[in-house]
Order: C-alpha cells, then sequence, then structure tokens
C-alpha cells in the first residue's frame, strides 16, 4: 500500500477486503439518489457477481446490441472492479445519461427518491432479462435471419407466457433470485 494509499485503505490496514473496490460516484448535479442506489447494489455481492457474469457472457451481444440499463449498469461495475486502485471516484455519465434518456421522470434537477428508483431500475433489468430469454427461445423454436427480427420481442404469439390458453410460469431472473420476496404458505 505504502505512501500512495488512500486515507481509507491507511484506516483499514490490513482489513481491506481481499478484491474489493471502494468508489465513490460524480454527482452530475443532482444525482446522489442514483449514485446511492448504485453504491448499494455494487456492494449487494451476489447481485454484482451475476451482473458481471452476465456481462462476461454477454459482452459480444452487449457490444452488437442497443445500449440500455443492464449493460449500462454492467459495464460500470465492470469498470470498478477492474480497477487497478482500491479507492477513487468513477463518473457514472454513460449509466446517467442512458437513464435520463429512457425515462423523463430522471431528466429534470428536482430531488428523487432513491427507493423510487431502485424499483424502476430492478423492474426495468427484469424487462430486459425477459425479453432477451424470450428472443432466445424465439430464435431456438423458429430461427431466422436478424433483419426478420421485430424490435419488441419475438413474433411468435407462444413466446409471452401464453400457449394454447394457458399460461406458463414467469420467469425467474437472477435479479428475482436477489430481491424478491418469497412468502411462505
Amino acid at each position: 500500500m505504502g505512501a500512495a494509499g488512500s486515507k481509507l485503505e491507511k484506516a483499514l490496514g490490513d482489513q481491506f477486503p481481499e478484491g474489493e473496490r471502494y468508489f465513490g460516484l460524480e454527482n452530475f448535479g443532482n444525482t446522489c439518489y442514483c449514485n446511492s442506489v448504485l453504491q448499494a447494489l455494487y456492494f449487494c455481492v451476489p447481485f454484482r457477481e451475476q451482473l458481471l457474469e452476465y456481462y462476461a457472457n454477454n459482452k459480444n451481444i452487449a457490444d452488437a446490441a442497443e445500449e440500455n440499463l443492464l449493460t449500462c449498469l454492467a459495464d460500470l461495475f465492470t469498470q470498478i472492479s477492474s480497477q487497478k486502485k482500491k479507492t477513487g471516484v468513477i463518473a457514472p455519465k454513460r449509466f446517467v445519461q442512458r437513464l435520463k434518456k429512457q425515462n423523463e421522470l430522471f431528466r429534470s434537477y428536482m430531488h428523487q427518491d432513491a427507493h423510487e428508483f431502485l424499483n424502476f431500475l430492478l423492474n426495468e433489468l427484469v424487462d430486459i432479462l425477459e425479453k432477451e430469454a424470450q428472443a432466445a427461445k424465439a430464435d431456438v423454436a423458429e430461427p431466422s435471419s436478424p433483419s426478420e427480427k421485430t424490435a419488441n420481442g419475438p413474433k411468435n404469439p407462444q413466446a409471452n407466457g401464453v400457449a394454447n390458453g394457458v399460461q406458463k410460469e414467469p420467469l425467474v431472473t437472477w435479479v428475482h433470485k436477489n430481491f424478491q420476496v418469497t412468502w411462505l404458505e
């Protein structure tokens, strides 16, 4: 660590967790609600590990596909986890730009509620994962050229979870597994 270590590194000394990174997120006007949620999600280790694994397994797809909140979040977490330094500051500019582009509620400089943002973000991540799973099933069931795919999902009416009038079980994503409350009956 030496003299170049941050105050946090010096304070933690030998107790600094191996492989862990402690990065603050730059504030862009009024993005503290967003930054606090992103930091909390980063330190939810099972979520972070699954997001990083998703990104590693889908990096080529993410590069070719339209950018979304999932790819921006995965890219931000990858940037943090791959830093050589253990502490510092990162600007989540790409993520915040995508968020503002996607949802006008977050475009203003008004104060936002972190809990509402967390709910929005988790629901958005689930929607993206579900659409990807539906598209993958449609590709397996009905191989087609990329030009025949629709932007709003598969043409196959059975891919939306209804087959012959029978509702299929909803997809349980890794986001659900980390955050969904399961009630015992």
